[in-house]
Protein backbone atom coordinates (compact mmCIF):
# COMPACT_ATOMS: atom_id res chain seq x y z
CA UNK A 1 0.00 0.00 0.00
CA UNK A 2 1.56 3.71 -0.75
CA UNK A 3 0.53 7.01 0.05
CA UNK A 4 0.43 8.00 -2.53
CA UNK A 5 2.43 6.40 -4.69
CA UNK A 6 5.83 4.39 -5.14
CA UNK A 7 7.76 5.59 -7.69
CA UNK A 8 10.53 8.09 -8.57
CA UNK A 9 9.73 11.70 -9.59
CA UNK A 10 12.94 12.01 -12.17
CA UNK A 11 12.25 15.41 -12.75
CA UNK A 12 10.51 17.09 -9.32
CA UNK A 13 11.98 20.22 -8.01
CA UNK A 14 14.36 19.42 -4.93
CA UNK A 15 11.88 21.21 -2.53
CA UNK A 16 9.12 18.74 -4.12
CA UNK A 17 7.12 17.58 -0.83
CA UNK A 18 8.14 13.40 -0.02
CA UNK A 19 6.20 10.38 -1.58
CA UNK A 20 5.36 8.00 1.45
CA UNK A 21 4.87 4.76 1.86
CA UNK A 22 4.01 2.08 4.12
CA UNK A 23 6.57 0.29 5.18
CA UNK A 24 6.53 -2.57 8.54
CA UNK A 25 3.43 -0.51 9.82
CA UNK A 26 4.61 2.90 9.38
CA UNK A 27 4.80 5.77 6.83
CA UNK A 28 7.50 5.88 5.80
CA UNK A 29 8.94 9.52 3.54
CA UNK A 30 11.57 10.04 1.55
CA UNK A 31 12.48 11.48 -2.13
CA UNK A 32 13.81 10.06 -5.29
CA UNK A 33 14.89 12.00 -7.88
CA UNK A 34 16.93 11.12 -11.22
CA UNK A 35 17.71 7.85 -13.27
CA UNK A 36 20.68 5.81 -13.45
CA UNK A 37 22.79 3.94 -10.63
CA UNK A 38 20.74 4.30 -7.43
CA UNK A 39 21.98 6.46 -4.59
CA UNK A 40 20.50 6.15 -1.23
CA UNK A 41 20.92 8.27 1.58
CA UNK A 42 20.77 7.77 5.23
CA UNK A 43 20.78 10.60 7.47
CA UNK A 44 22.73 11.46 11.07
CA UNK A 45 20.73 11.55 14.10
CA UNK A 46 18.91 13.68 14.84
CA UNK A 47 17.90 15.02 11.61
CA UNK A 48 16.44 14.34 8.22
CA UNK A 49 16.51 13.75 4.30
CA UNK A 50 16.93 17.24 4.27
CA UNK A 51 20.60 17.14 5.46
CA UNK A 52 21.18 15.69 2.16
CA UNK A 53 19.81 18.90 -0.09
CA UNK A 54 23.23 19.44 -1.91
CA UNK A 55 23.84 16.04 -2.43
CA UNK A 56 20.04 15.44 -4.35
CA UNK A 57 20.94 19.07 -6.48
CA UNK A 58 24.60 17.68 -7.23
CA UNK A 59 24.03 13.75 -8.05
CA UNK A 60 20.14 13.81 -9.38
CA UNK A 61 21.47 15.08 -12.78
CA UNK A 62 23.80 12.02 -13.13
CA UNK A 63 22.32 9.35 -10.43
CA UNK A 64 18.85 8.02 -9.50
CA UNK A 65 18.93 10.08 -5.99
CA UNK A 66 16.60 8.44 -2.98
CA UNK A 67 16.74 10.10 0.00
CA UNK A 68 14.88 8.41 3.47
CA UNK A 69 13.28 9.90 6.20
CA UNK A 70 14.01 6.80 8.84
CA UNK A 71 11.58 5.92 11.18
CA UNK A 72 10.81 8.82 14.13
CA UNK A 73 12.40 11.53 12.02
CA UNK A 74 11.28 14.25 9.76
CA UNK A 75 7.92 13.15 8.17
CA UNK A 76 8.04 9.39 8.57
CA UNK A 77 5.74 7.92 11.38
CA UNK A 78 7.60 8.19 14.98
CA UNK A 79 5.98 5.55 16.87
CA UNK A 80 6.39 5.48 20.96
CA UNK A 81 7.87 1.79 20.78
CA UNK A 82 10.91 -0.16 20.94
CA UNK A 83 13.34 1.05 18.04
CA UNK A 84 16.60 -1.26 16.67
CA UNK A 85 18.93 -0.56 13.81
CA UNK A 86 17.89 -3.47 12.71
CA UNK A 87 14.36 -2.39 11.99
CA UNK A 88 15.25 0.64 10.27
CA UNK A 89 17.44 -1.11 8.05
CA UNK A 90 14.57 -3.80 7.17
CA UNK A 91 12.47 -0.19 6.96
CA UNK A 92 15.28 0.56 3.90
CA UNK A 93 15.17 -2.98 2.63
CA UNK A 94 11.09 -3.17 2.18
CA UNK A 95 11.37 0.68 0.52
CA UNK A 96 13.92 -0.99 -1.97
CA UNK A 97 12.01 -3.77 -2.42
CA UNK A 98 9.05 -1.49 -3.32
CA UNK A 99 10.81 1.19 -5.75
CA UNK A 100 12.00 -2.46 -7.66
CA UNK A 101 15.43 -1.53 -6.71
CA UNK A 102 17.38 -5.10 -6.29
CA UNK A 103 21.18 -3.12 -6.05
CA UNK A 104 22.52 -0.07 -4.95
CA UNK A 105 25.11 2.35 -3.47
CA UNK A 106 24.22 2.94 0.14
CA UNK A 107 25.59 6.42 1.66
CA UNK A 108 25.58 6.80 5.55
CA UNK A 109 26.41 9.15 7.79
CA UNK A 110 26.60 8.62 11.60
CA UNK A 111 23.58 6.76 12.88
CA UNK A 112 22.93 5.99 8.61
CA UNK A 113 26.43 4.55 9.06
CA UNK A 114 25.46 2.31 11.68
CA UNK A 115 22.55 1.03 10.28
CA UNK A 116 24.16 0.37 6.75
CA UNK A 117 26.25 -2.26 9.24
CA UNK A 118 23.18 -3.51 10.22
CA UNK A 119 21.60 -3.80 6.32
CA UNK A 120 24.95 -5.57 4.43
CA UNK A 121 24.80 -7.79 7.58
CA UNK A 122 21.75 -9.46 6.21
CA UNK A 123 21.49 -7.96 2.90
CA UNK A 124 25.30 -7.74 1.53
CA UNK A 125 24.37 -9.11 -2.10
CA UNK A 126 21.92 -5.67 -2.49
CA UNK A 127 24.96 -3.37 -1.98
CA UNK A 128 26.78 -2.24 -4.66
CA UNK A 129 28.79 -0.11 -2.27
CA UNK A 130 29.06 2.12 0.42
CA UNK A 131 29.76 5.32 1.61
CA UNK A 132 30.31 5.55 5.55
CA UNK A 133 30.61 9.13 6.51
CA UNK A 134 31.70 10.34 10.27
CA UNK A 135 30.56 7.09 11.56
CA UNK A 136 32.46 4.21 13.47
CA UNK A 137 32.27 0.35 13.33
CA UNK A 138 32.18 0.14 17.22
CA UNK A 139 29.29 -0.28 19.82
CA UNK A 140 29.05 1.82 22.76
CA UNK A 141 31.26 2.22 25.50
CA UNK A 142 29.48 1.87 29.21
CA UNK A 143 29.94 6.14 29.32
CA UNK A 144 28.42 6.34 26.09
CA UNK A 145 25.31 4.59 26.64
CA UNK A 146 25.18 6.45 29.88
CA UNK A 147 25.64 9.65 27.65
CA UNK A 148 22.46 8.35 25.18
CA UNK A 149 20.45 7.34 28.44
CA UNK A 150 21.20 11.36 29.59
CA UNK A 151 20.49 12.66 26.63
CA UNK A 152 16.86 10.92 26.21
CA UNK A 153 15.99 12.52 29.51
CA UNK A 154 17.08 15.62 28.06
CA UNK A 155 14.68 14.72 25.13
CA UNK A 156 11.48 13.47 27.34
CA UNK A 157 11.89 16.28 29.54
CA UNK A 158 12.53 19.55 27.94
CA UNK A 159 11.78 18.86 23.88
CA UNK A 160 13.12 18.61 20.99
CA UNK A 161 14.46 22.32 21.19
CA UNK A 162 17.11 21.44 24.41
CA UNK A 163 18.63 18.37 22.12
CA UNK A 164 19.26 20.60 19.12
CA UNK A 165 20.78 23.07 21.94
CA UNK A 166 23.24 19.87 22.92
CA UNK A 167 23.53 18.45 19.32
CA UNK A 168 24.46 21.83 17.45
CA UNK A 169 27.95 22.10 18.98
CA UNK A 170 28.64 18.43 18.49
CA UNK A 171 27.60 18.08 15.19
CA UNK A 172 29.29 21.71 13.63
CA UNK A 173 32.56 23.31 13.54
CA UNK A 174 33.38 26.44 16.14
CA UNK A 175 34.00 28.53 12.75
CA UNK A 176 30.73 27.61 11.21
CA UNK A 177 28.61 28.23 14.43
CA UNK A 178 29.85 31.38 14.61
CA UNK A 179 30.17 32.33 10.70
CA UNK A 180 27.80 30.49 8.78
CA UNK A 181 24.11 31.21 10.69
CA UNK A 182 22.19 29.79 7.89
CA UNK A 183 23.49 26.37 8.32
CA UNK A 184 22.87 26.24 12.21
CA UNK A 185 19.42 27.29 11.61
CA UNK A 186 18.77 24.32 8.81
CA UNK A 187 20.47 22.00 11.49
CA UNK A 188 17.85 23.22 14.21
CA UNK A 189 15.16 23.31 12.01
CA UNK A 190 15.65 19.62 11.25
CA UNK A 191 15.72 18.74 15.00
CA UNK A 192 13.11 20.83 16.29
CA UNK A 193 10.96 19.17 13.81
CA UNK A 194 11.72 15.87 14.83
CA UNK A 195 9.07 13.99 17.88
CA UNK A 196 10.49 13.14 21.26
CA UNK A 197 9.05 9.44 20.34
CA UNK A 198 11.45 9.42 17.64
CA UNK A 199 14.46 11.00 19.19
CA UNK A 200 14.27 8.73 22.32
CA UNK A 201 13.63 5.81 19.60
CA UNK A 202 16.69 6.14 18.35
CA UNK A 203 18.75 7.44 21.50
CA UNK A 204 17.56 3.26 22.56
CA UNK A 205 18.58 2.12 19.49
CA UNK A 206 22.41 3.74 19.34
CA UNK A 207 22.60 2.25 22.94
CA UNK A 208 21.97 -1.20 22.00
CA UNK A 209 24.03 -1.42 18.63
CA UNK A 210 26.06 -4.45 18.85
CA UNK A 211 30.13 -3.80 17.86
CA UNK A 212 30.19 -3.97 13.98
CA UNK A 213 34.41 -4.35 13.98
CA UNK A 214 33.66 -8.09 13.22
CA UNK A 215 31.61 -7.06 10.01
CA UNK A 216 34.64 -4.66 8.59
CA UNK A 217 36.21 -7.56 7.00
CA UNK A 218 33.50 -9.37 6.09
CA UNK A 219 32.57 -6.59 3.75
CA UNK A 220 33.52 -7.31 -0.41
CA UNK A 221 32.13 -4.22 -1.95
CA UNK A 222 33.88 -1.19 -3.32
CA UNK A 223 33.80 1.09 0.02
CA UNK A 224 34.30 4.67 0.65
CA UNK A 225 35.35 6.35 3.87
CA UNK A 226 34.44 10.02 4.38
CA UNK A 227 35.05 12.04 7.76
CA UNK A 228 35.85 15.30 8.65
CA UNK A 229 39.45 16.50 9.92
CA UNK A 230 37.67 18.57 13.01
CA UNK A 231 34.76 15.54 13.86
CA UNK A 232 35.00 15.00 17.57
CA UNK A 233 32.33 12.51 17.79
CA UNK A 234 33.74 10.38 15.16
CA UNK A 235 37.27 11.24 14.92
CA UNK A 236 39.76 10.61 12.04
CA UNK A 237 40.97 7.41 14.31
CA UNK A 238 37.62 5.71 13.97
CA UNK A 239 37.59 6.14 10.12
CA UNK A 240 41.22 5.01 10.25
CA UNK A 241 40.10 1.77 11.77
CA UNK A 242 37.26 1.13 9.09
CA UNK A 243 40.01 2.05 6.05
CA UNK A 244 42.03 -0.31 7.40
CA UNK A 245 40.36 -3.07 8.12
CA UNK A 246 37.51 -3.40 4.84
CA UNK A 247 39.63 -4.99 2.24
CA UNK A 248 39.73 -2.51 -0.26
CA UNK A 249 38.53 1.06 1.25
CA UNK A 250 39.69 4.34 0.22
CA UNK A 251 39.52 6.90 2.90
CA UNK A 252 38.76 10.68 2.09
CA UNK A 253 39.45 13.60 5.13
CA UNK A 254 37.27 17.06 4.46
CA UNK A 255 39.17 19.56 5.48
CA UNK A 256 37.40 22.21 7.89
CA UNK A 257 34.22 20.18 8.60
CA UNK A 258 33.20 18.53 11.66
CA UNK A 259 30.71 15.63 12.21
CA UNK A 260 28.13 17.02 9.53
CA UNK A 261 31.19 17.10 7.08
CA UNK A 262 28.15 17.12 3.96
CA UNK A 263 26.79 20.32 5.04
CA UNK A 264 29.57 21.51 6.09
CA UNK A 265 31.40 21.11 3.06
CA UNK A 266 28.73 19.91 0.48
CA UNK A 267 30.28 20.75 -2.67
CA UNK A 268 33.53 18.42 -1.92
CA UNK A 269 31.71 15.84 -0.33
CA UNK A 270 29.24 15.80 -3.27
CA UNK A 271 32.49 15.50 -5.24
CA UNK A 272 33.66 12.46 -3.38
CA UNK A 273 30.96 10.60 -3.52
CA UNK A 274 29.98 11.49 -7.23
CA UNK A 275 33.38 9.90 -8.25
CA UNK A 276 33.33 6.86 -6.19
CA UNK A 277 29.78 6.28 -7.66
CA UNK A 278 30.29 6.86 -11.23
CA UNK A 279 33.72 4.35 -11.25
CA UNK A 280 30.53 1.57 -9.84
CA UNK A 281 28.05 3.15 -12.63
CA UNK A 282 30.95 1.99 -15.22
CA UNK A 283 31.53 -1.38 -13.64
CA UNK A 284 27.01 -1.79 -13.45
CA UNK A 285 26.46 -5.14 -14.14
Amino acid sequence: MTLPAVGGTKSAPHDAPPMKTQVNGIALAYSDQGTGLPLVFLHAFPLNRRMWTAQEEGLSSRFRVITIDLRGHGESDAPLWHYTLDQAAEDVRALLDQLSIQQAVLIGLSMGGYILFAFYRKYAARVKGLVLADTKAQADSMEGKQARFQLAQVSYSNGSSAIADVMIPRLLSPRTISTRPEIVEQVRTMIEGNQTSGIVGDLMAMAERPDSLPTLTQITCPTQIIVGELDAMTPLSDARTMADTIPGARLAVIPGAAHLANLEQPELFTRIVGSFASELAENRN
